[in-house]
Formats: C-alpha cells, structure tokens, sequence
C-alpha cells in the first residue's frame, strides 16, 4: 500500500523549515551579521599590519588611476540595482528582479575587470610587481621597485610619491636621486637607502586586495545561486530573506572596497 506522506530527502530539506517566518528571517540575517564581523575584524588585523609596517620606513604612496575610479562607479551602480532587484521582487515582478540581479552581475563582472586594468596600468608604469635579476641569477620578485618606477614612465609627485613618517621626500628628476625631507640643498642623495628599504609592508596590499578577491568571489557565487532560485520561484513576494541577506553582504564587500581605496591610495 502507497504511502501518502513522502518523508522529504536530506537534499531537499532547510535547517530552518519549522521556524516562524519572523524568526527564520531574522536568524539568516544574523547569521550574515556575524559573516561580516568576521570579515571585519580579518581586515583590521590586515591594516593594522599595514601601519605599524609603515613606521619609520620609506613608503611608496602610489595615486590611484582612471580605472579604479571607473570600478567604483560600477560598484555603485550594483548595489543600486540589487535594491531594484529586492524592491521589484517584493511587488512579485520576477522579470524586474532578475534583470536587476543580472545588472548587478555584469556590473559587478565589469567591476573585477577595471580592477584588473588599474592594477596592470600600474604595473605599466613601473608600480606594483617587477621582476629583478639577483646577483645569484636568479629572479627575484619585488613590490613597488624604485629602480623600475625610477626607469619606467612614472612621474614622481603625480603618479607616485615616496614617504618617511608621513613627509614626502625630495626628488631631483634631472639626477634622478631621491633626497631626505630635510635636505632642502640635495646635498646627500638617500637614493639608495630608499631602494634598499622601501615599502617594507607592500605586500600587505596584495594581502588586502587577494582576500577581498576571494570574499567577492563568494559573493558572485551567492548571487549567482539567488538568481537561479528566483528564476525556479523558490524565492517569491512573500519571501525575499535570502535576496536581503545577499544585499547585506554584497553592501558590505561594496563598502569595504571603498574604505580599502580611501586607505591604501590615500591614507596610506
């Protein structure tokens, strides 16, 4: 004899069906509030690294270019249409919510690639990865070389400039040697005091910007995921939770990412 009532699979069930849709909304948008804390706290353990590097060393403070700017332009504009997303949702208009949620992704697609090209415009111009040959013959990868920016098409004072406890140091472009903050008559060039010590905690950038790659690819992946589950209707009017735990997160990459373009291109 058939049975009427089919026990659900594992596949098919949620570790939240039984809850209150009060509780259950709640529940998922604390959980993301403690995904965000964490991030939070990851990052500041990262910058306070980042300064105390900075302490009593020369520092390369490298000008942002074009392309960052136009990133976040387009980092903006996501955020706005995964808000039309959840609004047009919420009034049941499934085609508005998945051309918003579709903005979103090419916005934020276009996002990662004027990333990209900013930080290959810096590399062009001398800034970011070089490759050196050691004296032992062997290639030796530095971040921010001073040689390279001083070789490449980099103009000091415009694209770039050179620190000591937040002063900027003096730069005779005709001898091509850098001379200490108070060296008014650029007597004793510190050239090579510069190129031996500078930057010390340049990596700490690439360390910023791979973890901030990696949580924003997280956060493609969730959206993607949210996209699919609004075309099948799992997601409708009367239960947008997990749309508004995506803008959560997606606001907060969003957000963090200005705050890592105020502090690495400005602050420090």
């Amino acid at each position: 004899m058939a049975k009427n009532n089919e026990t659900p699979s594992a596949s098919n069930m949620d570790v939240f069906d039984g809850l209150e849709p009060e509780v259950r909304e709640r529940t998922k948008k604390m959980l993301m509030y403690f995904i965000v804390f964490a991030v939070v706290m990851l990052f500041a353990g990262f910058t306070s690294a980042y300064i105390v590097s900075n302490m009593g060393q020369y520092w390369v403070d490298v000008n942002p270019t074009r392309a960052f700017w136009i990133s976040n332009v387009l980092l903006l504009g996501s955020s706005a249409s995964l808000l039309f997303a959840i609004k047009s949702m919420r009034s049941g208009k499934k085609n508005n919510t998945l051309v918003g949620l579709g903005l979103t992704l090419a916005m934020g697609i276009g996002f990662t690639l004027s990333q990209a090209e900013g930080w290959k415009n810096l590399s062009d111009m001398g800034l970011g990865w070089n490759v050196t040959d050691h004296e032992s013959g062997m290639q030796a990868y530095r971040w921010n070389n001073i040689e390279a920016m001083m070789e490449g098409p980099a103009v000091y004072g415009q694209d770039y400039s050179i620190t000591r406890n937040g002063e900027p140091i003096l730069f005779d472009a005709s001898k091509n040697e850098f001379y200490a903050t108070k060296d008014v008559l650029m007597v004793r060039p510190v050239t090579r005091e510069v190129a031996r010590t500078s930057n010390s905690g340049g990596g700490y950038q690439w360390i910023l910007m791979g973890v901030h790659i990696l949580h924003l690819t997280f956060g493609f992946v969730y959206l993607v995921i949210n996209g699919i589950r609004v075309a099948k209707g799992t997601i409708h009017s009367n239960d947008v939770v997990q749309l508004q735990t995506l803008s959560i997160y997606w606001h907060f990459m969003g957000a963090l990412w200005l705050y890592l373009f105020l502090f690495l291109f400005f602050m420090h």
